[in-house]
Formats: structure tokens, sequence, C-alpha cells
């Protein structure tokens, strides 16, 4: 087994999360002079935040509602294929909301190579963490999950 592949499912999303946070405030930290000036960057970093929040704790009660798993780390326990709520507009709602959270952390520091950490955050989602939930919802759920696809496209895409 190859490292790529170890790291499949390996690092807790909020870790992740926290670990582009930190990425977020060292880059804008170390290189100071990328800093630009953003008009109401604090309504704009707040409305961010709070809409990040608010969409992943709508998928989190989705999911608590439905008695499954809100493990990330071991997506077999899942129980149900959701499609209902906050799953009807994104397959990744927890995701989006992280994302948008961290867009809100790098708009309040206001540092243009910040959005690195988002497109690192990004890509090591998409590869480490979705692709292998949708592998493992398509063989437990099949065609049902199969329909759900046919519905809409992700809201954080994949690179592959």
């Amino acid at each position: 087994m190859g490292f790529m592949t170890w790291l499949r499912l390996r690092v807790p999303p909020l870790a992740l999360t926290a670990l582009a946070g930190v990425l977020i405030w060292g880059i804008a930290w170390i290189l100071p002079s990328f800093t630009v000036e953003i008009p109401l960057r604090l309504w704009i970093a707040a409305a961010l935040a709070l809409l990040g929040g608010g969409v992943a704790l709508s998928a989190v009660v989705s999911f608590r509602r439905a008695k499954t798993t809100v493990n990330p780390v071991n997506p077999e326990a899942t129980s149900q294929l959701l499609v209902h709520g906050i799953y009807q507009h994104s397959r990744n709602p927890m995701y989006l909301g992280m994302l948008l959270g961290l867009g809100g952390w790098s708009t309040y520091h206001a540092n243009v190579l910040s959005a690195v950490a988002l497109l690192c955050f990004v890509g090591y989602v998409n590869r480490f963490q979705i692709q292998p939930e949708e592998e493992m919802l398509s063989r437990k759920f099949g065609a049902e999950y199969e329909a759900y696809l046919s519905r809409g496209p992700r809201k954080i895409q994949s690179v592959n």
C-alpha cells in the first residue's frame, strides 16, 4: 500500500480544516506584503463563516435525525443514504460548510496567498475523503446512490 492510498480517510476533516486555518493564518503572518484591501472585509468574512457553519450544522442535524454515522473516517458505518434537506442541494454539505468557513477566515486575513490553503483543502478533501466516500456509497447503496448522483453535481468538485 502506497502513501497516497494510506492517506484515504485518515485525516479527520475537522483536523484538516483546523490545519488549513492555521496555514491561512501563517501565510498572512509570514507574508504580510500580500495583504490586500477588501471593502467590507469583516462583514464578508463573518457572512461566509456563518453561512459555512449553518450549512455544516444542517448536514450534521440531517445525519443525527437519520440516526446514521457522522464519522468521516469510517463511512462504512453509514446506515442510510441522505438525499433530503440540505442533501438536495449539495452532496457534500459538511465539506462545503468547512470550505465556506475557511473562505471567511481567509477573507478576514485579506491575504491573496491564503487562497492557496483553500485550494489545498479542496484538493485533499476531494482526493482523500470524498472519492473514497463516494466509492463506498456506490457499493453500499447501488442504484439508489446512482439515481442520487444523477440529480446534480457536487458543490465541491473533484479534480480528477
